[in-house]
């Protein structure tokens, strides 16, 4: 059954799913996929395009480079799909974290090359708050929101002890964010309450908490020189999971999504409820149509990163 525009939400992967090879053979046998990876090594003045295709993983990993690496991925899937069906437009778009700024240039509320200086900023103060205050993340597996959030509430002491809830995905993953001992004390906990299993993610910084504050005056001021306008398509936010329709709701969204947490369950519940029945991630990886799964085990997924995912799409 061909995809119906009303019923379709396009989704913009986050940190996570980058990985060596990303975009290559998308690029190889696309030529408007290869022209944004050309745009971006120009508008960043250093070969990202080489980076995402050969690494090295540790310097891809770097959030620096991780943050435009994604960005540029998911908008070289999105104008090679555009090349080939103009006249399809989603009812819906929206990103998980670092995704949502991809959602905000399908949506036409960014232009790619701005978004692209914002995401490396973005990158950059998120590094350089992790360097001031050092922190780290878990996932927790098995537990519902609200049993994690009573752990964090019993752990937390205060700005210089705490562990925030940083991800709700999806029903029993739930990702949290603190320093580092109260991540300890927390983790240990958890797993006396019943997860099936609380995973340490490698990472030095503890997104989307309170941590991340350090980071908000540089970005911030960046965001604000952002020529951001409405979005045309809706833009379901990371913050409150609910439609972004002008570009002052964009503002406040982006402006507080750094140390927010990513309701991206809510996100998907939300759009099924306004009646999206199909989902398609574009770019590097398959997290989010996992997660959507998880969340709505009716939805119809796919995932465009090659030439041949576009073609085989029912359109």
């Amino acid at each position: 059954m061909p995809l119906q525009p009303e019923a379709t939400a396009f989704l913009f992967p986050g940190q996570g799913s980058q990985t060596v090879g990303m975009g290559r053979r998308l690029a190889e046998a696309d030529p408007v996929a290869a022209e944004t990876f050309a745009e971006a090594d120009d508008i960043l003045g250093y070969p990202l395009s080489r980076l995402c295709w050969h690494g090295p993983a540790e310097e891809l990993n770097d959030t620096q480079h991780t943050q435009p690496a994604l960005l540029t991925h998911s908008v070289a899937a999105l104008r090679a799909f555009q090349r080939r069906y103009s006249d399809f437009r989603p009812g819906w778009v929206a990103g998980h974290s670092l995704g949502e700024f991809t959602a905000l240039v399908a949506a036409g509320s960014l232009p790619f090359p701005e978004a692209l200086r914002l995401v490396r900023e973005r990158g950059l103060a998120m590094k350089e708050a992790g360097e001031k205050n050092p922190g780290g993340m878990a996932a927790v597996l098995g537990l519902d929101i609200d049993a994690v959030r009573r752990v964090c509430q019993e752990i937390t002491r205060g700005p210089d002890h705490g562990v925030w809830i940083a991800n709700d995905n999806c029903p029993g993953q739930v990702v949290i964010s603190g320093h580092q001992e109260a991540l300890r004390e927390a983790i240990e906990r958890l797993e006396v309450r019943g997860a099936r299993r609380v995973v340490r993610l490698a990472v030095s910084i503890a997104a989307h908490s309170p941590l991340m504050q350090a980071a908000q005056a540089r970005f911030l001021q960046a965001l604000e020189a952002a020529p951001i306008q409405a979005p045309q398509i809706p833009v379901v936010g990371n913050v409150e999971a609910a439609p972004l329709r002008t570009g002052a709701e964009v503002l406040a969204d982006l402006r507080a999504q750094l140390t927010a947490t990513v309701r991206w369950r809510e996100s998907v519940e939300n759009l099924v409820q306004a009646g999206v029945n199909t989902f398609v991630e574009l770019g590097p990886g398959t997290v989010l149509t996992g997660l959507v799964r998880r969340i709505q085990r009716q939805a119809t997924c796919y995932n465009l990163d090659t030439v041949e995912s576009l073609e085989a799409l029912p359109l």
